[in-house]
């Protein structure tokens, strides 16, 4: 039975160890035939971060090539990145150096563009931007940890008394000892005003206790709102007026804006200054009616010898009446 279960376990350590054989084989095979077909192409950064030769080069998490070779490049460093040809890159893709977790190794990560921008060819260069590591971030909560610590014992330098000074608690108790009176009073002024509201005296009192106050209150406001609303309208319509009136519509837009009808009228105002002057100098007929009184005088006289020939024609016959009529009137 002993002798079984050792042999049993040497052969799962057998096949464990050709497994792990075949997945070594694998991982280099990959890498060396993707470093015959695959295309390079050339990132720039400031700081590599550890970044070394065959760590895997993803786009949106899928592996998609490896990183070939690091260089320095004048005043940044360069990874040529070694992408498979099944592979198209975007001309606007963006590449960075991330970490797949806090002990794991960097990696080089692509975004995935836009579909309709031009693919990036060989030996040209991705668009790359700077991302924090964990270096930097542990750098940056040192830094704040040490400002927290100020600010801690500036604040408590704050507390404590220091050169002969009291300390803030000692100036608040001074001040509360020194003006007792006084916030007492207030406390008691403010007592006091709660309980007249409470008692809804007062028109805050009646405000927050009578219904009826608050009613009238409400219905004051919505005839604010209604008489707002009205004048809203007015301007409205008033606005509407005068872009009619702008554009020339009515006869107020006619007048402003159209200057046929504005020369019309200064025409016929002149004309009507002309015929009041003539009137006011007695020339023309109603002129002559209007200032000559001789015209009046014989008129009057006219009728008065009309009125003696009627009264001849009532006390004779006819054919005298016609004679008294002529010697009547010439």
């Amino acid at each position: 039975m002993n002798s079984v279960q050792h042999t049993a376990r040497v052969g799962l350590l057998f096949l464990l160890g050709l497994a792990l054989i075949w997945v070594t084989y694998e991982a280099l095979g990959s890498k060396s035939a993707l470093s015959k077909t695959g295309y390079p192409i050339v990132a720039g950064f400031q700081n590599l971060k550890a970044l070394k030769q065959g760590d895997d080069v993803r786009m949106a998490g899928v592996r998609i090539g490896a990183v070939e070779t690091t260089q320095l490049a004048g005043h940044r460093v360069e990874a040529i990145l070694r992408i498979d040809k099944k592979v198209t890159i975007p001309s606007d893709a963006r590449a960075t150096i991330t970490s797949s977790g806090l002990l794991g190794t960097n990696y080089v990560a692509i975004t995935l563009g836009t579909p309709h921008a031009a693919p990036l060819g060989p030996e040209s260069e991705i668009r790359t931007y700077e991302s924090a590591d964990l270096g930097t971030v542990m750098a940056q909560l040192g830094d704040l940890g040490e400002k927290l610590e100020d600010t801690l014992g500036a604040v408590s330098g704050a507390f404590r008394s220091q050169d002969g000074q009291p300390s803030l608690f000692e100036r608040l108790n001074q001040l509360l000892s020194d003006n007792g009176n006084k916030i007492d009073a207030v406390m008691s002024n403010l007592e006091s005003i709660t309980n007249k509201v409470n008692r809804g005296e007062g028109t805050l009192g009646k405000l927050v206790n009578d219904p009826a106050v608050y009613d009238q209150l409400l219905a004051t406001i919505t005839e604010i709102k209604d008489a707002a609303n009205e004048a809203r309208g007015f301007v409205t319509g008033a606005q509407e007026l005068v872009a009619h009136v702008k554009t020339g519509q009515g006869t107020l837009g006619t007048l402003l804006y159209d200057e046929k009808a504005t020369a019309d009228l200064k025409a016929m105002m002149a004309n009507f200054a002309q015929v009041s002057e003539k009137l006011s100098k007695g020339e023309g007929t109603l002129g002559k009616l209007i200032n000559d009184d001789t015209l009046y005088t014989d008129a009057q006289a006219t009728l008065q010898k009309a009125d003696r020939a009627l009264g001849a024609m009532g006390d004779s016959g006819p054919i005298t009446a016609v004679g008294a009529v002529a010697n009547a009137l010439f």
